[in-house]
């Protein structure tokens, strides 16, 4: 078998529990990220503008064919392919991401949410649809939507707590090793 001990990979009931409501909000977030593109692209035409916070905040019509910042302009298949190789692969090696820490799974099944929110776009619209605008004078941020939200701020979470809460399983190891 291709795993050395299928038991790192079992979840124990106190991680299925928060896998299963972490999951919840996760979808949760799916819907409100499609939802929203659904209403954007319903009643707004595209590049059209409401003001919502004048001098900061626009709703703004756009289509990214890219990546973040416009990143892979034009690469949908790409961008399709490793976004679900991410998926499939942030499932399949989910205990060993996370290692056994709440923040994690949220954050991985957050970023998960997204990875999914963007994909959909690019199945079904060759691009993807943005449309919050941030801005201060000329400085402009490049608008995103609800599941780049979801993929930042998952990434942001599972970050911080790799800096902050390092696994002390590791640390005895590495040490013992010395």
């Amino acid at each position: 078998m291709w795993v050395k001990n299928p038991e790192n990979f079992n979840h124990n009931p106190k991680e299925r529990t928060i896998i299963f409501f972490a999951a919840i909000v996760a979808a949760v977030i799916l819907i409100i990220d499609q939802v929203t593109k659904i209403l954007i692209t319903h009643y707004f035409m595209l590049y059209e503008q409401k003001s919502i916070i004048p001098g900061f905040f626009n709703l703004t019509y756009i289509i990214n064919r890219g990546a973040a910042w416009g990143i892979l302009q034009g690469q949908t298949l790409v961008l399709l392919c490793i976004g679900i190789a991410v998926a499939i692969s942030s499932i399949v090696f989910m205990r060993w991401l996370t290692e056994g820490f709440t923040e994690r799974y949220w954050a991985v099944l957050v970023v998960l949410s997204g990875i999914i929110g963007n994909s959909i776009d690019r199945i079904w619209r060759g691009e993807v649809v943005d449309f919050l605008d941030f801005f201060i004078g000329k400085w402009h941020w490049p608008a995103f939507n609800v599941a780049d939200m979801a993929i930042c701020i998952g990434l942001t979470v599972y970050f911080l707590s790799l800096l902050l809460r390092p696994n002390p399983k590791k640390n005895t190891s590495s040490q013992s090793q010395d």
